[in-house]
Parts: C-alpha cells; sequence; structure tokens
C-alpha cells in the first residue's frame, strides 16, 4: 500500500531545507529496512524519469511513503536514498561495468592493525581479510570497475568531469550521501547507494548483500534516459584541458626558446587558465545556449557538439574569472590557489598583475576575433557586457578594499549587499547574457537576466560568509579568514547593527587591527559575538529569501530546458548551508580525589 505521490517536477511553495538530523537515522531493523526498500521501489515505479530527481521532490515523496507504512519522520534520510536508488537503478544497470567507479568508505576498514596506505586518492587498499573493504573492490574489479576508496565529492566530480566513468555505485553514511546530492545526484549522474547502518566512522557495518546487489546490477540500457548536464560540464572542462586549449586559443609565443621571456610570459598564462576551478562559468553559457537551442546536450550523445565560436565565447568567462583571481590574490596576499602558490608569491606581483591583465586581453580577442562567424551585433553584445561585467567587479572590489583601508570601519548589511551584488553577480550575468545571446535575440531575458543573477549572487556570497566558519571540503578553509583579512562581510555587518555597545566596540577594534590578541584569540570573540547576534541565523534566512526569489524568477519563464536549468544553477550554486552550531557551555564543579581539590571542565547540555 502507497500514499498519493506527488510528481518529480519543481512546484511552489516547495519545502526547503529538510532537517539534517533526519539523515542520520537507519532503521534498526532489517525488515523495516526492507519495507522502506520495496515501497520506494513501487513508489517510482509511477514517476516520469526524464527529469532528475530534486531533493525537494524526494523529500515529499518520503514524507508521503513513510505516513502510508506507519514509519516515523526520523528516517526520511534513509527513505530518501531508497528513492534516489530506485529512480536510477535501471541506468545504473545499463551502463557497462568499465564505465563505472565504486566508491567505499575508508570507515568500513577494520581500525587496528589495517595495513593499507592513503594515496592522493584515498585508501590503496590490500586483501588482508581483516574487513570486507577488500571483498567489494575485488569483486567490482573484477567486473571492470574503477574503484576508490574514499569519501567526499568534490575528487568524484573530478572523475566524472574526466570522462572516464558514467555511473556510480557507493557505499557511505548518510551524512555524505545528503553532502552528494546536490552536487552528484542534481547533476544527473546515474547513482546508487548502500547506506552504512551507523555514521561513527569506524569500525561500521553495512547490508552486504545490498552492496553485492548493486554491484552485480546489468541489464539492457532503459528507453527513457534521465536529462543529464554531465555532458555539458565535461564540455566547459575539456575545452581547458590540452591539446583543445591550445587548439581553441592558439598560443602566439609557443615553440620559442626556453630562455625567451615572451614565450615564458605567455606559457605561465596558459598554465594558469589551464589550472582547477569548476570551471561553472563556462558551463552556465554552455548550458544555457543548449538550453535555448533544443537542450539536445542533456538528453543525448549525439548532435549536439557546439562550433568552435561559442566554444570560444564561454572561455572569455573563465579568462576573466582567473585574471580577477590573480588579482585578488595579490590584493589579499593570498599563499595559495588550486593547491599551488599563488602566482605573485612565485613570479612577484609586478609579473603576476601583467598576468592577470594578459588573461584579460585574451578573453576579450577570443570573442572580437570571431565577430565574422557570431556576427558582428551579437559579439558587440557579448563585448558590452563582459565590459560591464568587469567595470562591476572592480567598483565592487574597490569598495571592499578601500573599507578595508580607511579609519572609519561603519558598514551597515545595506553597505555589504551592494559589494556583494557587484563583486559576485557580474559574472553568473555575464554568463548567462552570453549563452543567451549566442542563441538569439535576448528579447524577453533582458530583466530575467540581471535579476536572477543578483539573487544568486548575493546569496551565493553569503553562503561562502557562512563556510568561512563551518568548513568548505573543497578548499579546507580556516574558520575566521574573513575576520583576520578585515573583509566586509554581511556577517560582521549584522553583528555591528545588534551588538551592544561593548561587542561594537571590540568588533571595530579588532576591524581597525587594534586589538592585541592573537589571531585565534580574536577569530573565537568574534565567533561568540556572532552567536550572541544571532548574525548566522539572520544570514542563513537572508539566502533562503534570495534563494526563493531566484527559484520565482525561474517559475515565469516559458522555455522549458532554460528553466529546468535556472532551478538547477539556483539548487547547485546554492548548496544547502551549514549553519554554525553554538559550543555548549563548560562549566566547573569540584572533584574530591584524596588530594588538594581540582577542578575540572565539563560541557554542559
Amino acid at each position: 500500500m502507497t500514499a498519493d505521490l506527488p510528481p518529480n517536477a519543481p512546484s511552489e511553495g516547495k519545502p526547503k531545507k529538510p532537517n539534517t538530523a533526519a539523515f542520520k537515522v537507519v532503521p534498526e531493523t532489517r525488515a523495516n529496512r526492507d519495507r522502506i526498500r520495496d515501497a520506494a521501489t513501487a513508489a517510482v515505479a509511477k514517476l516520469d524519469k526524464s527529469n532528475p530527481l530534486t531533493r525537494d521532490t524526494s523529500r515529499e515523496l518520503a514524507d508521503a511513503l513513510l505516513s502510508s507504512l506507519g514509519l516515523g519522520d526520523q528516517y526520511l534520510g534513509f527513505t530518501m536514498v531508497m528513492l534516489t536508488n530506485a529512480f536510477w537503478r535501471e541506468q545504473v544497470a545499463g551502463i557497462p561495468f568499465h564505465r563505472r567507479l565504486m566508491l567505499l568508505p575508508h570507515c568500513l576498514k577494520n581500525a587496528e592493525g589495517c595495513p593499507a596506505e592513503y594515496d592522493e586518492f584515498g585508501l590503496d587498499c590490500e586483501k588482508c581479510g581483516a574487513c570486507s573493504v577488500a571483498d567489494y573492490k575485488t569483486k567490482a574489479e573484477q567486473l571492470g570497475y574503477k574503484v576508490l576508496v574514499s569519501e567526499g565529492t568534490p575528487i568524484v566530480l573530478k572523475i566524472i568531469m574526466s570522462g572516464h566513468v558514467d555511473a556510480i555505485v557507493g557505499v557511505a553514511c548518510l551524512n555524505v550521501l545528503e553532502k552528494a546530492f546536490d552536487k552528484v545526484l542534481l547533476a544527473g549522474i546515474p547513482c546508487v547507494a548502500t547506506p552504512l547502518l551507523s555514521s561513527n566512522c569506524k569500525n561500521t557495518s553495512v547490508d552486504q548483500d545490498w552492496v553485492f546487489d548493486m554491484i552485480d546490477l546489468k541489464t539492457a540500457p532503459p528507453e527513457q534516459q534521465t536529462k543529464t548536464y554531465v555532458r555539458l560540464m565535461r564540455a566547459a572542462n575539456q575545452m581547458f584541458e590540452e591539446p583543445e586549449l591550445s587548439r581553441l586559443a592558439p598560443p602566439a609565443r609557443r615553440g620559442g626558446a626556453a630562455n625567451d621571456p615572451l614565450a615564458r610570459h605567455e606559457a605561465i598564462a596558459y598554465d594558469f587558465l589551464g589550472r582547477g576551478g569548476k570551471r561553472s562559468r563556462p558551463f552556465i553559457t554552455l548550458a544555457t545556449y543548449d538550453a535555448l537551442t533544443g537542450g539536445k546536450a542533456t538528453t543525448s550523445d549525439e548532435g549536439w557538439q557546439f562550433s568552435d565560436s561559442v566554444k570560444r565565447a564561454a572561455m572569455a568567462i573563465e579568462t576573466f574569472h582567473k585574471a580577477s583571481l590573480v588579482h585578488d590574490d595579490i590584493e589579499d596576499d593570498d599563499a595559495y590557489r588550486y593547491g599551488e602558490q599563488t602566482l605573485h608569491r612565485v613570479h612577484g606581483i609586478g609579473t603576476a598583475i601583467n598576468l592577470g591583465d594578459y588573461l584579460i586581453g585574451l578573453g576579450y580577442r577570443l570573442v572580437s576575433r570571431d565577430r565574422q562567424s557570431l556576427g558582428a551585433e551579437v559579439a558587440a553584445d557579448i563585448l558590452d557586457k563582459l565590459a560591464d561585467a568587469h567595470i562591476k567587479l572592480s567598483e565592487g572590489q574597490g569598495a571592499e578594499l578601500l573599507w578595508r583601508d580607511a579609519a572609519e570601519k561603519a558598514l551597515t548589511p545595506m553597505d555589504a549587499l551592494k559589494i556583494y551584488a557587484l563583486k559576485t553577480s557580474p559574472a553568473f550575468e555575464a554568463a548567462l547574457y552570453t549563452g543567451v545571446r549566442l542563441a538569439g535575440p535576448i528579447g524577453e531575458y533582458e530583466k530575467l537576466i540581471p535579476d536572477f543573477s543578483r539573487n544568486v549572487g548575493v546569496a551565493f556570497q553569503i553562503l561562502n560568509d557562512l563556510k568561512d566558519w563551518t568548513g568548505d571540503e573543497d578548499n579546507k578553509l580556516v574558520s575566521g579568514q574573513d575576520v583576520l583579512s578585515a573583509r566586509p562581510t554581511l556577517l560582521f555587518a549584522l553583528a555591528l547593527e545588534s551588538a551592544n555597545p561593548t561587542d561594537k566596540a571590540e568588533l571595530l577594534k579588532i576591524a581597525n587591527a587594534q586589538s592585541n590578541r592573537t589571531p585565534e584569540e580574536i577569530v573565537e570573540r568574534v565567533r561568540a559575538i556572532y552567536f550572541r547576534t544571532q548574525v548566522f541565523e539572520k544570514a542563513d534566512k537572508l539566502i533562503e529569501k534570495f534563494r526563493a526569489k531566484a527559484e520565482s524568477l525561474a517559475d515565469a519563464v516559458e522555455c522549458e530546458p532554460f528553466r529546468e536549468l535556472l532551478y538547477y544553477l539556483a539548487d547547485t550554486v546554492l548548496e544547502r548551508a551549514t549553519v554554525p552550531v553554538e559550543p555548549p557551555v563548560a562549566t566547573t564543579f569540584s572533584v574530591p580525589l584524596g588530594l588538594p581539590t581540582a577542578r575540572m571542565a565539563v560541557v554542559g547540555s
């Protein structure tokens, strides 16, 4: 028996941000796990599988399913995993074994005496019989799988983008599966996973027959294929890999003598352009162009290849972004970028400034030299939008730098939001605009593009503010770096707005570098003030407000592929925020030890 379930399409008033605590409970008995899995299979059989299953629809389905089974919502996360497994099962089964990635967690290993070593990709497992990891690994490799014993979505996405695998079969705890939802499943990457039975990260267990069943999945590809953005993501990445990068943007100095300074300068610029990054901006341009020209790349491997002029226009967005990173690193004196020393630390400030300028020039040239194939008006419109974005970005960065160097550090939330709108939104706007203009006249999208970009861009920057206090698995950030670098963040402005006089005075003293505290003490003091003024919660609510506005703008778009892309961007660019949690207050009590009284700290509940 199943309840009436909603269709898997975006809807108005969709629920926001399920309580993540619900993701942590796996049904205690195998009987209930089987019941939920079977009910999920029956429910998914009724769905249209042409579009990926969104988080919000999955939650609605899970709520209805648990209600029909008479089970509590503490199993919500587990049920959502069972639904996504049922949704993608046929498509995973239709992908050849050698095109699949088996992802295993290191916490399944035996914690005592494990002989395996870690390399850059995770645990280099050896078959020793001490745990089940090697059993799954051996079975998968015999079938042709690529196997990775690791955790975290960045490495998985990197492997997917490399083009070597098309599906994922995984084992992970519910917390990890929740984090992977937006980045992996919404992209349309076929994926099934068996949840670990606990999340204690040490000697945990799993339903082994479920794992082996998923490894063995094999059928003919289903007739109905789910739309996917993977092809577009790969296209955006491959443009910056050699030899494609040099084919699309031929270096003028390549082949020069080793000691030729012109050839060396060009080589450094091209090397930096090809480094790291998510390529989200060129992806947005290519995906927008594809959506407005039929959306073929999301539904088929054939018939959607882009012209070189379209690719170069998308590349131009990335060159501007890379130039801004070079200059930002100089202005903030950052030491590392993409895991390597920043350009100004390696080559000096003057050379790095010039390399950034070179990348700006390269970006303009990528568009201007294709004016014949693009059409003069199209090329001129795109160049004008790129120039506009460049000016706005410089204004936003300039305002931040002037505030940082000013004697008066007063900052209102509106001031911070204006800086965010200038610093972050123009890149989204330029990427969207370029994709639309490549496809045809701007027409009805003239107002939508800046409005949508502003809401997504501002929310994205607030989300980064929160990440500065919670850590970022992509960049391994140390908490509180924005405070130590004296950046004018929204969190700082919200705290100034509602702090008591003493706390406000201390914040201003810290911003003016007049505090005699150590960096660690400064971070902890500011953290405490932020908790007292509830700025983390306020920032989270603002993210949801801007997200809702962006989604409402997307609701009004008539072109279905473009509307779905905007929903996807809002969901993935604005991934669910992790709001910092205030640590319990430490209290003290005396314990007689037969010696002089000892004072011991305990964590209060």
